[in-house]
């Protein structure tokens, strides 16, 4: 057992004595990978989100020099029929890329470093081989004496891009020994059986071109077959929360809200366990990093960058193009880059089909709002941090403060091109709004008496509250807004609340810009 070359199964064995829940499924899509063209896999996902388990996982299973048969028999692989075919039969490199930065000293010492640590374990290992002048000379020679081909794992490969981001020559002598390693399909191929990458961010050309073009990648925007491996899936956090003794509806509220088109329901695994092990729900975000990082992007300014953020945190999604991100943490060109690299960090979820983003859950709104909290834009974060106020100004029935706040918010999230569309009005409604997710149900367009209420809040089970019902009108008055909810008795549907009712209208002169709003206590 070595450092890098062999090194057993002793991690994952640690990883089996715990609350482990059941990934090993993803092997069987890794053996199907194995000595074909698809064979290199480089799989990106964020902080947290279980890349080192996997690692760990794999180099316990393919690792021929031990014995992991009762680590996998009763898990999910057992049943696969690759699953004997491939356990233990190959000779592993291993690298954890953010030790081996430490080991080596220097960032620009690493691949250096790797050839001479690595060389000297499999010359170790096996005394037959012939130490060549190339790395990749070296490994060949080992795979011809061994007869059996590599499966290398590098754990966080990128970190080097992500830690050293000024230092171009280390980076650059980086960039040389993996193109070394995998640029050659033809020596390549004769070396590794498979190659398994984690990283933060996909795979972006450093220098003139890629030293990664062969590799299939796999990333929060699109991870296709390893959509349900990046997280917990619904059902394994409901047995988890039934072995012990949590709320599921509450891990749901906190954890989940990843989701893609393979698999709509992914819970933060981190974030999950942490919560099991505590016995507690709680934000776990902000113990395991800071969130300057975070708050470094949010500050950033970009046209429409602090409009979506007070979206988002009102729980709304916004657009955005993916396209245009580089995969590269320094280099951020516009609100939509910002928004990308979100998504590849985990504070942000993307639906592809619609290509809209938004934040996934409450742990990650907690993040937002002390970021914001914490950040340069005051008068963002006066409105996001007043919303409470606002809630309290409406049930007070405080009309003009009510119109103040609005007409703040719609001027600083708007667009001038789209101010005066309905659409934009609503918005910033729901925006304004936004603690109705701890306090209400909301419901738009809601079928009552003669027509359809433009919006209602109806508090939750536990909230001795007013129910809101709010129409929207512009270029006429308040009154109107309350006529309209009268004669055509929008409160009708709602008559078995039991509660209070306030009615809410709420006017925008289109000329002046001007909100005004009007709240009445529905006669019992």
């Amino acid at each position: 057992m070595g450092q890098y070359l062999n090194p057993g199964n002793e991690l994952f064995r640690t990883i089996r004595n715990g609350d482990y829940v059941d990934k090993s499924g993803m092997i069987s899509i890794i053996n199907q990978s194995i000595d074909s063209p698809r064979r290199m896999i480089c799989i990106s996902r964020p902080r947290r989100f279980g890349k080192s388990f996997a690692a760990q996982m794999l180099s316990a299973y393919y690792d021929k020099t031990c014995d992991s048969t009762k680590l996998f028999e009763d898990l999910a692989i057992s049943k696969d029929a690759s699953f004997r075919e491939h356990m233990n039969k190959y000779d592993i490199i291993y690298f954890d890329m953010a030790s081996v930065m430490w080991d080596a000293g220097e960032p620009g010492k690493i691949s250096e470093y790797i050839e001479r640590q690595v060389t000297k374990e499999l010359i170790e290992a096996y005394p037959q081989i012939e130490k060549n002048e190339s790395f990749s000379g070296t490994l060949l020679s080992a795979v011809q004496v061994t007869g059996n081909k590599i499966i290398m794992i590098v754990d966080e490969w990128d970190v080097i891009f992500r830690e050293t981001k000024g230092n171009a020559d280390a980076q650059n002598d980086y960039v040389k020994f993996l193109r070394g390693l995998f640029k050659n399909s033809g020596t390549s191929g004769k070396i590794f059986a498979a190659v398994y990458l984690t990283g933060i961010l996909p795979i972006k050309k450093y220098g003139t071109q890629s030293a990664m073009s062969d590799f299939t990648e796999y990333s929060m925007l699109m991870p296709w077959k390893f959509a349900e491996y990046i997280g917990f899936t619904e059902e394994e956090v409901k047995d988890l929360c039934s072995r012990n003794g949590l709320s599921f509806e509450e891990m749901r509220e906190w954890y989940d809200g990843y989701s893609f088109r393979e698999i709509k329901s992914i819970y933060n695994p981190s974030s999950v366990m942490m919560a099991v092990q505590m016995g507690t729900l709680s934000s776990y975000w902000s113990r395991t990093e800071s969130f300057e990082s975070l708050k470094d992007y949010l500050d950033m300014d970009f046209d429409g960058l602090q409009q979506s953020i007070i979206k988002m945190i009102a729980g709304e999604s916004c657009s955005v193009d993916t396209g245009s991100f580089g995969n590269d943490m320094s280099i951020i060109n516009n609100r939509d880059d910002v928004l990308t690299l979100l998504i590849h960090l985990g504070y942000l979820v993307y639906d592809d089909e619609h290509q809209t983003v938004r934040i996934p859950n409450k742990e990650v709104l907690q993040e937002f709002e002390r970021s914001v909290r914490n950040g340069k834009h005051t008068e963002t974060m006066k409105l996001v941090m007043g919303a409470e106020q606002l809630l309290q100004d409406t049930i007070n029935m405080d009309g003009e403060a009510v119109a103040e706040y609005l007409e703040r918010m719609h001027n600083l999230e708007t667009n001038p091109l789209y101010y005066n569309n309905e659409e934009a009005l609503r918005s910033t409604i729901r925006s304004a709004y936004r603690t109705w997710v701890d306090h209400y149900i909301k419901i738009e367009e809601l079928p009552s008496g003669k027509g359809f209420a433009d919006i209602v809040f109806i508090p939750k089970k536990a909230e001795s509250i007013p129910m809101l019902v709010i129409e929207l009108k512009w270029n006429k008055l308040a009154d109107t807004a309350i006529k309209q909810i009268k004669d055509k008795k929008y409160p009708e549907a709602l008559i078995n609340f039991g509660g209070d009712i306030l009615l809410v209208g709420i006017s925008y002169d289109s000329e002046t810009k001007k909100h005004t709003c009007r709240i009445e206590r529905l006669a019992k």
